[in-house]
């Protein structure tokens, strides 16, 4: 993947999170870290001007009244060129068995035609659900790869377990030898 320029754009809660307590870095955080590091890609963190709720079942509450009224919560800050990236690995938690809206909102203010999006996200039993589709709907001029899926738990506990996956996902999907 020579002169490829890689973007890792991610968007991860701290606080309280489901099965691992109160954390200090986000699940997904840590898997964006893991693909940047291999990859050479920039990071960019996906935030949102009004914060999402530290406490777990009020954070889920947002998360899901957004998702029924299917809104696009204000990013607090944009990738200032993203012409320049071949490669948009897209992270997330899987929240309601889909991506947070705030996910919706990045992948709606830019042009992705012509580029790669390779996502993955963290969860505690929901995988992907159907977010590749959703992710191919929204930006159909993208080609969108196979996603990698990692339980939040593992990302927080296990992160030489949740290494090796990432490893062998980037080797499958021909990002590193």
């Amino acid at each position: 993947m020579d002169n490829t320029t890689i973007l890792v754009a991610y968007f991860s809660h701290t606080g309280e999170n489901y099965s691992v307590g109160y954390i200090e870095k986000g699940n997904t955080h840590i898997i964006a870290d893991m693909i940047a590091e291999q990859t050479g890609g920039e990071l960019f963190e996906i935030r949102t001007v009004n914060p999402y709720p530290d406490k777990y079942d009020e954070c889920t509450d947002v998360a899901k009244r957004e998702q029924q009224e299917n809104a696009r919560p204000e990013l607090a800050e944009m990738v200032e060129d993203i012409e320049q990236y071949d490669v948009i690995f897209l992270g997330y938690p899987n929240w309601w068995g889909d991506m947070p809206m705030a996910v919706y909102t990045f992948l709606e203010s830019y042009d992705f035609s012509g580029k790669t999006i390779v996502p993955f996200c963290t969860h505690e039993g929901s995988g992907l659900s159907s977010t590749e589709s959703s992710i191919a709907e929204v930006c159909a001029d993208a080609e969108v790869l196979d996603g990698l899926a990692v339980r939040g738990s593992v990302a927080q506990n296990s992160q030489d377990k949740a290494n090796e996956a990432v490893t062998s996902w980037l080797k499958k999907a021909g990002f590193i030898d």
